[in-house]
């Protein structure tokens, strides 16, 4: 199932220079990840207290900059040496925490609520632990669709552009999260099952 996340590595062919300078400075890979933590928390406490309409279009420029920050401290780390089990624990949580963070907000947004926003926070959370789970029986870590990470990121963020431009939402709106919950179920379905076919493979087996 084709997701954002697939367009990665044209976007990170794009950000290679940057990457490459960063590293120069002496820029770390957990630096990047704790700095793009803290954005969006502040970001989303700032918008869970104000919760105007108007400031909502910072959020679809912020998911932008933190798809870009993800990308930027994975190649610090793979590509220029920065790779340590510190940073493998930060990349997982620090995800975590920043989409709670960022979500968060919605709750106070018709005709949104705790129960469907709560939901979606927990899914996604849920997600990201079956993905990263992957290592722990054999396999790499899994990434599957629907509705992962940068994915969730377009949806959030066109609803802040939606929220920002229009000044609230229609009522059918309601239906969106459940609609996200439904597909991240579908994702850990998917995880689930596409490591436990790689590890029954006969090339995994003849590893």
């Amino acid at each position: 199932m084709i997701t954002i996340y697939q367009l990665k590595p044209r976007f990170q062919a794009s950000l290679r220079p940057l990457v490459a300078r960063l590293d120069r400075l002496g820029v770390s890979a957990n630096a990047v990840t704790l700095f793009a933590m803290f954005v969006s928390c502040a970001l989303g406490a700032a918008l869970f207290v104000a919760a105007t309409p108007k400031l909502f279009l910072l959020l679809p420029l912020w998911m932008f900059a933190r798809m870009a920050f993800n990308a930027v401290d994975g190649m610090l780390a793979r590509e220029f040496g920065h790779k340590s089990p510190l940073g493998a624990y930060l990349n997982e949580l620090t995800d975590v925490v920043s989409d709670a963070a960022l979500y968060l907000p919605f709750v106070l947004v018709a005709p949104f609520g705790w129960g469907s926003v709560v939901a979606v926070i927990f899914l996604s959370g849920l997600s990201e632990m079956t993905g990263a789970l992957g290592p722990m029986v054999g396999v790499e870590r899994r990434y599957d669709g629907p509705m992962g990470k940068s994915d969730r990121a377009f949806v959030f963020g066109a609803l802040g552009l939606w929220l920002g431009v229009a000044g609230g939402l229609p009522s059918w709106a309601f239906w969106i999260m459940p609609c996200i919950a439904l597909l991240i179920v579908l994702n850990i379905v998917n995880r689930i099952r596409n490591a436990l076919q790689q590890l029954s493979s006969p090339t995994k087996r003849g590893a």
